[in-house]
């Protein structure tokens, strides 16, 4: 069975209705991104933070996948598909997905501030209840905090991806510009040879490698990608 690695970005979730953090109203025009986003933003003034990622729960827990998700989802019938995202939602998942890489952390995820990425300590949060009090403490003692990849901090698993990248027989790209590292390295570990599918509605560079680009949103992308890789 043939390997797809599908790497998606925030256009990917714009058609279920969730903001998007670069674009002219985007979610970094209301909230400056050291404030809620970074190790030294939650260290001054972890409340701040952690009534930011309740009220994007609160977004994410209404929204639904669109059909873009759901056709990636429908790849698994004739392909082992790994998807790569730097979305935290978990639309993915709700569309089916069944191999999933979070580069970025998941926002219904929580964690210990002291040792993020101990599973241990990881709590699964509900969409009944998707709320953290500030001030609530992980099993290890420290303020629970958002299992996100703030900006600055390391971004373990672009090792996994990475390797997936290597193995992939086919690439998709999905709503994502391509300026976010490492994400956007990820294209350079694909082997020479190894078709490249690009969708995004503007013009993207991948760099020296040669690309098809469709430039549709997601949907719209995937239904076109669809009739040529599912015969």
């Amino acid at each position: 069975m043939k390997k797809i690695v599908v790497l998606t970005g925030a256009g990917m979730s714009v058609e279920s209705g969730l903001k998007t953090f670069r674009d002219a109203d985007g979610l970094w025009e209301e909230y400056p991104v050291s404030q809620v986003a970074t190790h030294e933003g939650w260290e001054a003034d972890p409340t701040l933070v952690t009534n930011f990622y309740n009220m994007l729960r609160r977004k994410c827990v209404g929204t639904q996948p669109n059909e873009g998700h759901r056709l990636v989802a429908k790849l698994e019938e004739q392909y082992d598909v790994t998807v790569v995202t730097q979305n935290v939602d978990n639309l993915h998942e709700a569309a089916g997905s069944t191999n999933v890489i979070h580069l970025h952390g998941e926002l219904m995820k929580v964690c210990s501030s002291r040792d993020v990425d101990n599973p241990r300590y990881h709590q699964l949060l509900t969409a009944d209840n998707c709320e953290v009090e500030p001030g609530t403490l992980a099993g290890d003692g420290s303020l629970l905090r958002p299992f996100i990849v703030f900006f600055g901090e390391g971004v373990p698993m672009i090792v996994p991806a990475a390797e997936a990248a290597q193995q992939a027989d086919i690439f998709i790209i999905i709503g994502t510009s391509l300026n976010v590292y490492p994400a956007a390295g990820l294209v350079q570990y694909v082997r020479p040879g190894v078709p490249v599918y690009l969708i995004d509605p503007n013009p993207v560079s991948a760099g020296s490698r040669a690309i098809t680009q469709i430039q549709k949103g997601a949907s719209e992308g995937m239904r076109e990608l669809s009739a040529i890789l599912m015969k």
